[in-house]
């Protein structure tokens, strides 16, 4: 609603041509709103709205932005608005930026950056993807462990404005290893003449630079930081990752979670709406023809007890039921898993432990549901003979279920692979095969057909 009346409120000032008030107007929006204001303007009067803001303000609009108007931008903007732009924004910033943008547009970006700012870019984009190296800024407050907290001050006075964060500052060595760490509520109220040394933490938490994202988001988590230091191998402190990169990092990793565990691998990074119909539907058809044919299976097998299906065809109006049953159990449990293993309460060594607790929580389970059922096909079809098949078929099934959804997350951990990929459609198709060949083979022996 707010993002409305903004729209709103910019769309009228550029139609009533009130230029001076627009731009006082802009400089009082936050810069996350930007996106969304840009979303429902044209092109032309993106580029006016973008040139009436401060320099300050556009580099940060312009981080804000969602990379296709970014190209936009940088297609429609001069080479000394590009220059603005590159000097003011943070270096993870620019490598996210050179990452995804075309390489005619990389290049004219270089072009119209600082020769020390393109080393810097140049080095961050040597660390593998999806590693802490790749997340860490540059832009970090350092002093030394002898100076006063007097002079601290000093250095964090004149170097602030160009950091990403000064809440935390690192105190290094002569060759740049990390000694300790200083939250600035330590420094405020330390004496002005305490040395930098005697109120440091030295025990510090920190990554090192090929960590993957995924574990950095944890150590945020477990320890409530706002910004973690990268260490080399030596010690020595190359970057430092900030709370909104760990944050984004968490986004884009349980989306990536649900896509798996309903059956699309994602091919881009775009919104649902930007993402064209052709790129959903190529996302989500592979594992929906995997599934479709792996269903062939569950047919062949119902196919093969053709004989006790002519005998009995009330038999097959107890499948859906049945099949339903197995595929939420097998859910409910992979689910659990999946959660635990991504926030670490559950190992790949406690393997056993997660069976044994399973096995326990599908008997209680499945026991409830058969009687349940039991009862209700005694007095539905006044037949006990099939409510004892269908009870004994629902126990097992969801003893089946729910070890599937419990054992593959964790094989699938083990063998380096992300446990959300043994979600619902795998454990849903294996839990069908399970239930029709228990169910028929159950029938025909009870039953004797």
């Amino acid at each position: 609603m707010e993002d409305e009346k903004i729209v709103e409120k910019v769309t009228t000032l550029i139609e009533n041509k009130r230029i001076n008030e627009l731009r006082k107007y802009l400089e009082n929006i936050n810069s996350a709103d930007f996106p969304s204001i840009f979303e429902n303007i044209d092109d032309e009067k993106i580029i006016m709205v973008y040139r009436l803001l401060s320099k300050e303000k556009a580099a940060e609009v312009f981080v804000e932005l969602e990379h296709d108007d970014q190209e936009n931008l940088i297609n429609c903007l001069t080479d000394k608005e590009i220059k603005n732009v590159m000097n003011k924004i943070f270096m993870d910033d620019a490598v996210d930026l050179i990452e995804e943008m075309p390489a005619n547009v990389v290049k004219r970006i270089l072009a119209n950056t600082k020769s020390e700012n393109r080393k810097i870019i140049n080095e961050l984009l040597k660390y593998p993807e999806d590693t802490a190296g790749s997340l860490m800024t540059t832009e970090f407050i350092d002093l030394k462990e002898n100076m006063t907290v007097e002079k601290a001050f000093d250095v964090i006075k004149a170097k602030g404005l160009q950091k990403e964060t000064v809440y935390n500052c690192y105190i290094l060595s002569a060759d740049r290893k990390l000694l300790g760490v200083l939250d600035i509520k330590d420094l405020l109220i330390a004496e002005t003449d305490e040395l930098v040394k005697e109120i440091m933490d030295t025990n510090v938490i920190k990554v090192q630079t090929l960590e993957d994202q995924e574990e950095v988001t944890k150590v945020f988590d477990k320890y409530d930081l706002v910004a973690i230091p990268v260490v080399d191998k030596e010690n020595r402190l190359v970057g430092i990752i900030t709370i909104d990169d760990a944050i984004d990092v968490m986004q884009e990793e349980t989306e990536e979670d649900f896509e798996l565990m309903a059956g699309i691998t994602s091919t881009t990074d775009d919104s649902y709406f930007k993402t064209s119909v052709f790129t959903h539907a190529k996302n989500r058809i592979l594992w929906l023809l995997l599934l479709m044919l792996s269903a062939t299976i569950t047919g062949t097998i119902m196919t093969s007890f053709e004989n006790t299906i002519a005998t009995l065809p009330i038999l097959v109006a107890f499948i859906p039921m049945l099949m339903d049953t197995g595929g939420n159990c097998g859910s409910q449990s992979s689910t659990l898993i999946i959660r635990g293993l991504a926030t670490d309460e559950i190992a790949t060594k406690d393997l056993f432990k997660v069976i044994w607790k399973e096995l326990r929580v599908s008997l209680v389970v499945g026991v409830v549901l058969a009687v349940v059922n039991g009862i209700r096909i005694a007095v539905q079809y006044h037949n006990t003979l099939i409510a004892i098949v269908v009870g004994i078929t629902l126990i097992c099934i969801v003893i089946s279920a729910k070890l599937i959804g419990g054992i593959l997350p964790i094989i699938a951990k083990k063998m380096k692979l992300d446990p959300a990929l043994m979600a619902s459609p795998i454990i849903t198709t294996i839990v069908d095969v399970i239930s029709v060949t228990v169910f028929f083979g159950l029938s025909t022996l009870i039953l004797n057909i």
